[in-house]
């Protein structure tokens, strides 16, 4: 993906995969074996799984590290609006079952993938590409682009060619692992949230229509509570304590759905405290999401350097997905108490890497400003001088 991604116009490449992504949606709808069901969805990762790394690393090019933050949360927001929207999109396609001889099931495939194709061939001529070659932007827009660019430290800490020392750079780098295992642990909130919210919320009494309809208020209110967050973080100009307040109030949240009854006679009288509590999870995995993205992006300097890492903190982290399809178990409904419990360790084995980094970020930075990592550059060639990346020692971290 990334070399492809480094070398193709952005907007081609972005809106091809998300036009052959809409496309294997589409077919999913007419699968009539299981095998062709996952080949299918095994495309369909294929083609998603460069989509958000792509944008991550495409948008860091063109803002310095502490504008980046609300960037990417106005980036989630999309998925707020899709989650608030698509479970009634969804219960509407629903009722075109049997229209065509089709199943409802296969209409909101269907439906669903060809919208993606039709917005692709949008985002193709809408995406920008590199700085390097955009063409809404003049020779002295662009040259003071680069140079916005070279302040916030591009130039210092450059990695613009791939070789083995520049691999083992990438590689080693513990930001890029503490900052892939943050994400996959906040992450949780985000995926149990899209998967299951709905069926939670029917289990509190309402019907599955009624539940569809409370689900748009919390993705309201997330997406509030998310650009607040990044607004403030990128003022203060620090990541952490951001990060650490979305778990918090995930804890709240999920503290308050653990201590529910598990008896079938108390399980729904508490439905608006409960109701609450789903607020306080989705907000705090929200807040911490973006703000891992932008954390680790802001501490890779060097194309290669930022390109490979987002993509290893995207793969690691959806590994969320993953545990998070499986954790709510039917029969424990509707306390779901391995659910509940799984999503809060997870969200703390992120607030821990995140804390992690922190002290060794910290620690770092004050490493570097007394001149105790300058031995880095006494033992370099000129070339490894040159392709250092964030490991050069002029280089400093955002906390």
């Amino acid at each position: 993906m990334l070399p492809v991604l480094t070398k193709s116009p952005t907007r081609l490449y972005l809106g091809g995969l998300m036009f052959f992504w809409g496309i294997v949606n589409m077919c999913m709808g007419f699968v009539h074996s299981y095998e062709a069901l996952v080949a299918l969805r095994f495309l369909l990762g294929v083609f998603e799984a460069g989509v958000m790394p792509g944008i991550v690393y495409l948008t860091s090019m063109y803002y310095k590290r502490h504008e980046f933050q609300t960037r990417m949360s106005f980036f989630f927001c999309s998925t707020l609006v899709g989650g608030a929207f698509g479970g009634l999109l969804a219960y509407a396609i629903a009722h075109m079952g049997g229209l065509a001889g089709l199943a409802a099931w296969r209409w909101i495939f269907i439906v669903e993938g060809a919208a993606t194709a039709i917005v692709s061939w949008c985002a193709a001529f809408l995406i920008v590409d590199w700085p390097e070659q955009c063409q809404f932007l003049n020779p002295d827009e662009i040259a003071l682009l680069k140079k916005r660019l070279a302040d916030d430290g591009a130039d210092i800490a450059r990695m613009d060619t791939l070789n083995a020392h520049a691999c083992k750079l990438i590689l080693s780098d513990w930001k890029i692992w503490l900052g892939s295992l943050i994400y996959m642990g906040v992450g949780i909130t985000g995926y149990s949230t899209t998967f299951f919210m709905p069926t939670i919320l029917k289990e509190f009494g309402w019907t599955v229509q009624s539940a569809q309809v409370h689900t748009i208020p919390v993705y309201a209110v997330c997406a509030v509570g998310m650009l607040v967050a990044a607004w403030a973080s990128g003022r203060v100009r620090h990541r952490y304590g951001f990060v650490m307040v979305g778990v918090v109030i995930s804890t709240f949240g999920y503290g308050v759905l653990l201590s529910q009854s598990t008896s079938p006679l108390s399980a729904y009288p508490s439905s608006e405290a409960k109701y609450a509590a789903i607020f306080l999870a989705a907000l705090g995995g929200y807040i911490s999401m973006p703000l891992a993205l932008a954390w680790l992006s802001n501490n890779l300097s060097g194309h290669w350097k930022r390109a490979f890492g987002s993509g290893i903190q995207v793969t690691v982290g959806n590994l969320a997905g993953v545990v998070a399809s499986n954790i709510f178990i039917e029969r424990e409904s509707p306390a779901y108490k391995t659910g509940y419990g799984v999503a809060l360790a997870m969200t703390w084995i992120g607030g821990l890497a995140a804390t992690a980094l922190w002290v060794l970020l910290r620690r770092e930075n004050r490493l570097r400003e007394g001149g105790v990592l300058d031995e880095r550059l006494a033992g370099a060639t000129g070339d490894e001088m040159e392709n250092m990346g964030d490991h050069h020692p002029a280089f400093r971290f955002t906390l």
